[in-house]
């Protein structure tokens, strides 16, 4: 009987062990995770198992990328109960509920039990999404528990972030404690479903970052959220729930979102070429994100100084607090309002992040007329705006209350209507308006046609007097006059004679010369009417020519920002061809850091605002401009500064624009200045965003140190600055490379160590490496963790024979040619 039942044990056995192979991604009811064990999903994207995170020797149970190289957690469950042994264990209770357990007895998390079912006929499951879910079956599609409620600090594509009012479950992220610590952290990112839902960045319980309501198409605090080829998303509000979720376009894409440890709301996409993480996107980008940072209507602009300001009709509560930089008192009316008396109306404000919507009131289906009326009806209302921008608008939304948190953006803001008194609105009849245009069309033809039948009987009159010579005179005229014209509006800038511009230089006087570059000289001016101005003079020697005359031109007239010089007009007539600028009473920046005595005078605060301004500038330029921007020649005397040292990028001389979806480029003709290019660019002549990038971290590491990048010297090596900044930060000593003028006035010297660690990031070798503006922002104005540097580009090259002023003008015959043979100055 034994010899009987040895073949069918040993199928049973063989049969088991079969199904268990088959069935990684599962737990059955009667089986056991230990610490050791790990469970798969089908697809091999996730890996459910015990870990211990960083430096720390506690256990945890979790979730990991399985693809991923670089160990990514991505949910905890035992995040506030850690094991301290291996003694953990995962598997179902007698009541159904799946229990970790220490040491087999002592459970330590468990999840709820199911209502009315077998123990016997659950699974737990490790999907491709990375969902751990509770069911009966693999076919099963009703969840019993699932680890997509109750997320950790990073949300996944398929996840619903928010609420559902039926079950009261509030899906958000909470940041880890630290690297090697996954307990809950202080920061969270949560769903507000008061008013209209949003979602809130909270550190402990105070009120840090506003995501402002959906429109439609986007959250209004987030204007930088776009359909993009990665992931398309989606929000959702009903009646039994509200959720944001997003679900990947390309599946083979790894990507995820990350509430970090300093509170930063980031995603990151997985590169597996460089086996790193490549930062994408971030919720939060400058200063005036922090939650009511102007008080109560009040608004912020960060392209403006001070970026805060009180809303048409308002003035501040406390106006000396408000000079001083303290607008936490936030603003008041000017004139009260008088309900009910027909004393009022709406001012309408564009581009805006809209107010915290916890005070107000929304319906989906009347229109802004409606709207209207409503606010009006409700002596409370204080301001409304639509729902839903799509297809010209709908729905509404009323504010009740003061309007706190709110800024101006440049493009994709919303248009809210806030109730003021009528005494402090502008009317603007447009009809009237129109019919105003519409009559001076009508003079300015008139008169133009009676000019043209003069010219045409004056021009007749004189045929018959001066026969064919004074005609071809006069046409020549009408021709140059029309030429000009025509020019004028091509370009989209004032023209300025020269006649006007000699007068206003003194004839283009020594004394009044500010200065001379590549192009050409600088010149000082004082036009009729008063105003200031620096007039850049194209040398009839530059290499500089008409196109990039002109491409400084259609390039600079489109921008508008604070961080940018601001050219008033130009002149091109009698083989002159000038540029007409602003006037920057303190000149460029390295009369600043590069002179023995001025260096003095740009403490580490001040460096450090125009440090800021200029990565402002630049980001501007990279991804909020109407044009995609690559400035191609950043550097120390292409930076002015006006007279409070705001910084202000000029000279678009060699800028070149991109395509809408176009981040990089190449040419075969090389033009910019030594010790400030990007290897890849001076060598193969290939340029991107990055380029820019590598050279805003020379000019970073010349402002901290006060030394020029190119012939920069050091008894110890041969090294250039970058060289030497990378030296010294491997060995632990960046505080040493800080310019002794300002080291009195640096507070906190880790501050001008942190911008070297940031300089040294902007002038890595790969221009994969490197971050994009809007993380070099980031990374200025908040305490975010920054990664390792690697190695940066030419930090091994020497020729002390040119200045870092040499510029370069060389062609290249192929993006595989390497040498450079022909190299002339600009």
């Amino acid at each position: 009987m034994g010899a009987n039942n040895v073949l069918p044990l040993a199928l049973i056995s063989l049969f088991l062990t079969f199904l268990v192979a088959q069935a990684t991604d599962i737990i059955a009811a009667n089986q056991t995770l230990k610490d050791g064990d790990t469970i798969v999903s089908e697809g091999g994207s996730f890996e459910l198992g015990f870990f211990s995170p960083g430096g720390s020797r506690n256990r945890y149970l979790g979730i990991w990328y399985k693809k991923v190289s670089l160990q990514t957690v991505v949910w905890v469950a035992n995040r506030d109960s850690p094991l301290y042994d291996l003694s953990g264990t995962l598997k179902f209770s007698g009541n159904g509920s799946l229990c970790l357990s220490s040491g087999g007895n002592y459970i330590i998390w468990s999840t709820s039990s199911p209502q009315k079912t077998r123990v016997r006929n659950l699974i737990v499951q490790i999907l491709d999404t990375g969902n751990l879910v509770v069911r009966k079956s693999r076919d099963d599609q009703d969840y019993i528990w699932q680890s997509f409620d109750y997320p950790g600090d990073t949300f996944l594509p398929g996840m619903k972030y928010g609420m559902n009012f039926v079950t009261g479950v509030n899906r958000f992220l909470t940041s880890w404690r630290s690297q090697d610590d996954p307990s809950t952290g202080n920061y969270t990112n949560k769903m507000d479903p008061n008013g209209v839902p949003q979602f809130f960045l909270k550190k402990n319980s105070v009120d840090v970052f506003r995501a402002g309501p959906w429109n439609g198409l986007r959250f209004t605090g987030m204007p930088h959220l776009k359909p993009n080829p990665i992931y398309r998303y989606e929000y959702v509000l009903t009646e039994e729930e509200v959720y944001y979720t997003y679900k990947l376009e390309n599946p083979s894409v790894i990507t995820r979102m990350q509430l970090n440890l300093n509170g930063a709301l980031q995603r990151y996409t997985w590169v597996d070429s460089l086996q790193n993480w490549n930062f994408y996107l971030s919720a939060q980008m400058d200063s005036c994100d922090l939650y009511t940072l102007c008080g109560s209507y009040g608004s912020c602009n960060i392209n403006e100084s001070p970026a805060c300001r009180c809303l048409k009709g308002f003035v501040p509560k406390s106006p000396e607090a408000y000079l001083a930089g303290d607008w936490s008192g936030g603003c008041v009316r000017r004139v009260k309002l008088s309900c009910g008396k027909g004393e009022e109306d709406f001012l309408k404000i564009s581009n805006l992040k809209l107010p915290d919507t916890r005070a107000s009131w929304y319906d989906k289906n009347i229109d802004l007329n409606e709207c209207k009326r409503e606010c009006f009806r409700n002596c409370s209302c204080s301001a409304y705006s639509h729902f839903d921008i799509r297809d010209g608008g709908r729905g509404c939304i009323l504010w009740f209350g003061d309007l706190t948190d709110i800024r101006e953006y440049n493009e994709n803001g919303q248009d809210l209507y806030v109730r003021l008194a009528s005494s402090e609105i502008e009317k603007y009849n447009i009809t009237e308006m129109k019919g105003k245009i519409k009559m001076m069309l009508v003079i300015v033809l008139s008169a133009a046609m009676f000019l043209i039948c003069l010219c045409m009987v004056l021009t007749v009159f004189n045929v018959k007097r001066k026969k064919l010579a004074t005609k071809e005179t006069l046409q020549h005229d009408l021709n140059r006059a029309s030429s000009r014209k025509q020019e004028e509006e091509d370009l989209e800038l004032p023209f300025l004679d020269l006649e006007a511009i000699a007068k206003a230089t003194d004839g283009f006087s020594d004394r009044k010369k500010l200065g001379q570059g590549g192009f050409g000289p600088v010149y000082k001016g004082t036009l009729v009417c008063g105003q200031e101005i620096a007039v850049k003079r194209l040398s009839k020697t530059s290499r500089q020519g008409v196109e990039e005359f002109k491409n400084e031109i259609k390039l600079i007239a489109k921008l508008q920002h604070r961080n940018l010089v601001k050219i008033l007009g130009y002149c091109a007539e009698e083989d002159e061809r000038m540029l007409i600028y602003e006037y920057q009473p303190n000149k460029s920046l390295n009369a600043f850091i590069f002179d023995k005595e001025r260096r003095r005078e740009l403490d580490w605060p001040k460096r450090a605002e125009i440090i800021k301004g200029i990565a402002r500038g630049l980001m501007y330029l990279h991804q909020d401009s109407r044009l995609r921007i690559i400035h191609r020649d950043l550097k120390a005397s292409n930076v002015l500064l006006g007279s409070d040292m705001t910084p202000k990028i000029s000279d678009f001389g060699l800028a070149r624009t991109l395509g809408g979806d176009e981040t990089e480029a190449n040419t075969t003709r090389v033009v910019g200045t030594y010790g400030y290019m990007s290897p890849e660019y001076q060598i193969d002549g290939y340029f991107s965003l990055k380029s820019d990038v590598f050279s805003f971290g020379v000019l970073v590491l010349e402002i901290v140190s006060g030394k020029r990048n190119r012939g920069f010297c050091n008894q110890e090596h041969k090294l250039n600055l970058l060289g030497h900044a990378w030296r010294q930060y491997k060995e632990d000593k960046a505080c040493e490379l800080i310019d002794e003028a300002f080291k009195e006035s640096c507070a906190d010297i880790s501050e001008a160590v942190r911008a070297i660690h940031i300089g040294l990031l902007c002038v890595q070798q790969d221009p994969k490496d490197r971050p994009n503006m809007s993380v070099v922002v980031l990374m200025l104005s908040s305490e975010m963790l920054l990664p390792e540097p690697k190695e940066p580009g030419f930090f091994n090259e020497r020729n002390l024979l040119f200045s870092d002023t040499t510029s370069i003008n060389l062609e290249i015959p192929s993006n595989n040619f390497q040498t450079m043979s022909v190299i002339d100055p600009r």
